[in-house]
Formats: structure tokens, sequence, C-alpha cells
């Protein structure tokens, strides 16, 4: 995480918005001390939609209907 001084934050808050909106927390400092930190906003919607994309990916789809031959015994005499 980059550290910036509160003097330099102020002459570039642009530059470091930018690295924040691209996805790059900033630590800023006072007098060399970590006094507070910009963070990219969390987006749930994205975040959601990587999940989805992901499990898109790694799922595999089969046949779920037809019989596999074992016997059930579910219910037989039993209420």
């Amino acid at each position: 995480m980059r550290k910036v001084s509160i003097t330099d934050l102020r002459q570039h808050l642009q530059s470091y918005l930018k690295q924040v909106r691209e996805g790059e927390p900033i630590q800023i400092t006072q007098h060399g001390k970590v006094v507070a930190r910009l963070m990219p906003e969390h987006n749930a919607a994205d975040t959601a939609r990587h999940q989805l994309q992901h499990w898109r990916e790694s799922a595999r789809i089969g046949d779920v209907l037809s019989p596999t031959g074992a016997d059930w015994e579910a219910g037989h005499g039993r209420l």
C-alpha cells in the first residue's frame, strides 16, 4: 500500500484519486504516521458479477433428472 504525506496528497490529489479508482489503496501520513486511508469503493454488484462468472467457469452441469439405477427406499411403508 502506497504511503503519501498530506502535503503530497494536496498537490497531486487528482492523480492519487485516479489510482484509488483503479483499485490501489493509499495511506495518508502526517509527520510520518498514518492518519487515514483512501480505499476504493466496494461495489457489491461488480463483486457478485465477478463471483458468478467464476462459478460459471468452474461449474459442471449434468443430467440430474435421469434415473441413477440406485434403489430408493424413501417412503416405502413409512409416514
